[in-house]
């Protein structure tokens, strides 16, 4: 691996990409410890610390949402915004038939959802200033307010054009690599916190060790499910084009495990996050936000278990959901029949269709299953043996599938210039 890093480092034009992407992400980290001005840290660090949900969001955010800094709402409404102009896409004909006019049209869905980014972010930012860390603001004057709203606000849309000028000029996606970066930046803290109860004798050799094994196993079975795929033969017709024959070659259809990523845990949580979020405008001592924090938040009993619990279910449901909204059986179906392609022992038409359903639903099953076991056991089992590690299911997910995304484009690059890469 350290002689295939040497010959990369010998590409100059992967070179400068290696060396553009550490520098953005330097930036980002570096933007990540400016204070949001006229805001009590203090204040916002107590709220987050005693509260399951907002700890989680900190997570994401590498901090700078404890700390409230420029970046504290992150990328998430970028990303949020991306789903809407996605589901929307579907379901708008308009839209759908801009997306199918390739790069202009791309283009134009990219500038919907920069819009779609700042009104999420103005609205959020809105809501954290004016209500939940209210508080906080050291002067609560309109003009305050304001400054605030347009900090936070200013801070997503910089992040946002940080993350695409990665994806144009780096390496990997810039926005997944931002979200990367805000994760395990946190883990070096986890890491001194433990030494610290280690030393301490809070915690136990033992508890490390057994923490360890669960974390690689989890880790290797997030690598398996995003890398399983399911192949469907396809065989083609020859046909006589004049002179020319074409087709009679095979091919398959790759089936994913996983087809929806990591979108329907993102999902689950934002709804999950929706009564925990309305009970912290009630005031922390109201019977609804005492309700809450009882049986739905993800800290302690028994609303760990409830919490987990609807976790699973809605994973499931959104794992379903998204699959069936991008992919298509019948389309499938169809442009092969168009194309003189058929499945070996299955008639074109609807029997391809009712067979990619059935093999896509019992994929899908396996990957949801998975999908929600792997986003629910590590909150459980840093809840019960103690770790002071804040890394979930969630957190992996993001982890593995952005590493495994920008290890195959940097192998992509070797290989296209004759070197053998990372992946043998």
């Amino acid at each position: 691996m350290l002689s295939t890093l040497r010959n990369a480092w010998k590409i100059p034009d992967l070179r400068s990409r290696i060396l553009y992407t550490f520098m953005m992400l330097i930036i980002f980290r570096l933007g990540s410890v400016i204070p949001v001005p006229g805001i009590n840290i203090n204040y916002v660090r107590q709220i987050v610390e005693n509260a399951g949900l907002l700890a989680m969001f900190d997570m994401f955010s590498g901090g700078a949402f404890g700390n409230m800094t420029i970046f504290a709402l992150s990328i998430t409404p970028y990303i949020t915004a991306s789903i809407i102009i996605q589901l929307l896409t579907i379901a708008i004909p308009s839209l759908e038939e801009l997306a199918k006019e390739g790069e202009e049209g791309k283009k134009k869905i990219a500038q919907y959802t920069r819009y779609g980014t700042v009104i999420l972010a103005l609205i959020q930012a809105t809501g954290i200033s004016a209500g939940l860390f209210r508080g906080a603001l050291i002067d609560r004057g309109a003009f305050s307010i304001v400054v605030v709203v347009l900090t936070l606000t200013a801070g997503t849309a910089f992040l946002m054009w940080l993350g695409e000028q990665i994806t144009e000029k780096g390496i990997g996606n810039g926005i997944s690599l931002i979200i990367f970066a805000g994760i395990v930046s946190r883990i070096p803290d986890g890491i001194y916190r433990t030494y610290a109860l280690t030393a301490q004798g809070e915690v136990s050799i033992i508890t490390i060790i057994i923490f360890l094994v669960i974390a690689i196993a989890i880790i290797a079975g997030v690598v398996a499910i995003q890398e399983g795929t399911r192949k469907i033969p396809v065989q083609y017709a020859k046909r006589v084009v004049g002179r020319k024959m074409y087709g009679g070659q095979s091919s398959h259809i790759p089936l994913k495990v996983n087809q929806s990523g990591v979108i329907p845990v993102i999902f689950a949580m934002s709804l999950l996050a929706f009564p925990q979020t309305i009970a912290y405008f009630f005031g922390e001592t109201s019977g609804f936000a005492l309700f809450v924090q009882k049986w739905l938040s993800p800290a302690g009993g028994p609303g760990m278990f409830i919490y987990n619990a609807l976790s699973a279910l809605l994973i499931i449901f959104f794992t379903y959901f998204y699959t069936a909204v991008t992919f298509n059986p019948v389309e499938v179906a169809s442009n092969m029949k168009k194309n003189g392609g058929f499945i070996p022992g299955i008639r074109p038409g609807k029997p391809t269709s009712d067979y990619l359903t059935k093999v896509l639903n019992r994929v899908t099953l396996a990957g949801a299953v998975f999908l929600a076991a792997i986003a629910i056991l590590p909150t459980i089992t840093l809840n019960l043996i103690g770790m002071p590690i804040a890394f979930g299911g969630t957190a992996i997910l993001i982890v593995v599938g952005v590493a495994l995304e920008t290890m195959k484009q940097v192998e992509a690059q070797m290989l296209m210039r004759h070197y053998q890469g990372f992946l043998k």
